[in-house]
């Protein structure tokens, strides 16, 4: 039988429930979820048969069975608690965005090395299924040479922004969402030779940060990460503009779509884009003939993130988010958002 890796989860809220334990849970052969501590007491979702909650952080902590400990609290206590864990001698998975300042974040880093513990920002939307398949179409070639990529993240919430009257740079828009799609950019292109940065409170100095638009220069090649809470009808997901040709992704992963319908992955059709979903491929070919078609769409599974947190703990492979993404990130973020107040 395979080994498994033992995990515990600081925080029992919206985060562990449905972005984590599903995914964890699928791999039951390899993973076991041992103790979820739960500061409060309270039990707002279903509690799982075979986990122990607590609200004794050090019951966790101390734990000998425990191998790595993901935390999923509220943003502004990820820094503090990352380094209890990795105090305490564990393993640590922290969610994003994973730390207020690179200074904070390579402190950690450091305090990880010198123990001899792996220390990662959870990063799930690098298995999406519309970026996923943009992959396959760059993989392809059909586009040619890349000249831009837009990537849009949109809602239409403005009762967010509008009901919080301070500023927040950890809670910043920014913060919460470009942590998504920044690290998609530096996963697929790596560090940008230089960016552009247009991070806005669209209602006002001292309110909400609700709007961004990044443009990151790679050569000739420029990708453009775009979102805000005032967009009625979504921009789509993904526009790729080649010398050869364009692909255009209208609608999103689905997945965080059915968890909030809670359908759950073990469903054979979880998360899997329709017909109607799938992105459209338009191109001249090397004859010069005019193609268009529509891309089914790669399959999207969170829990392809735990299972390379498997291989690397159990494995030793290397890990799938490095700690110089994660810190360029982070300097992304610090760098947009300074300017607000």
């Amino acid at each position: 039988m395979a080994k498994q890796l033992t995990i515990g989860y600081i925080g029992n809220g919206k985060s562990t429930n449905r972005y984590h334990l599903p995914f964890a849970l699928k791999l039951g052969d390899k993973i076991k979820v041992k103790t979820i501590f739960t500061p409060s007491g309270k039990m707002d979702w279903a509690q799982i048969e075979g986990v122990h909650y607590t609200t004794d952080l050090y019951e966790l902590l101390n734990d000998p069975d425990i191998q790595v400990v993901v935390i999923t609290t509220p943003s502004q206590y990820h820094y503090e608690l990352a380094k209890q864990v990795l105090i305490a001698g564990k393993n640590c998975v922290v969610e994003k965005p994973f730390t207020e300042t690179s200074a904070q974040a390579e402190e950690l880093f450091a305090l990880a090395k010198e123990m001899g513990l792996m220390l990662q920002c959870y990063q799930n939307r690098r298995f999406d299924s519309d970026f996923l398949t943009v992959q396959e179409v760059i993989k392809s070639d059909k586009l040619g040479d890349l000249l831009e990529l837009e990537m849009h993240f949109d809602y239409f919430r403005p009762e967010v922004p509008e009901n919080t009257t301070s500023f927040s740079r950890i809670n910043s828009y920014l913060y919460g969402h470009a942590c998504h799609t920044l690290d998609q950019v530096i996963s697929l292109f790596g560090e940008p030779d230089s960016v552009h940065y247009d991070v806005r409170q669209l209602l006002g100095k001292g309110r909400m940060n609700d709007y961004f638009d990044i443009d990151l220069y790679y050569s000739v090649f420029k990708v453009s990460v775009k979102s805000s809470f005032f967009r009625i009808k979504s921009r789509p997901s993904f526009v790729i503009y080649g010398k050869k040709g364009i692909f255009v992704k209208e609608t999103k992963d689905r997945q965080e779509e059915h968890l909030k319908q809670f359908y759950m992955p073990d469903n054979a059709d979880f998360g899997l884009d329709k017909p109607e979903h799938y992105g459209v491929l338009t191109y001249m070919d090397e004859q010069g003939i005019y193609h268009e078609e529509k891309v089914p769409s790669i399959a999207g599974d969170y829990s392809r993130y735990y299972q390379a947190l498997y291989d690397t703990l159990i494995h030793g492979q290397v890990p799938e988010v490095t700690p110089q993404q994660t810190l360029l990130q982070i300097r992304l973020l610090e760098k947009g958002i300074k300017s607000l107040s």
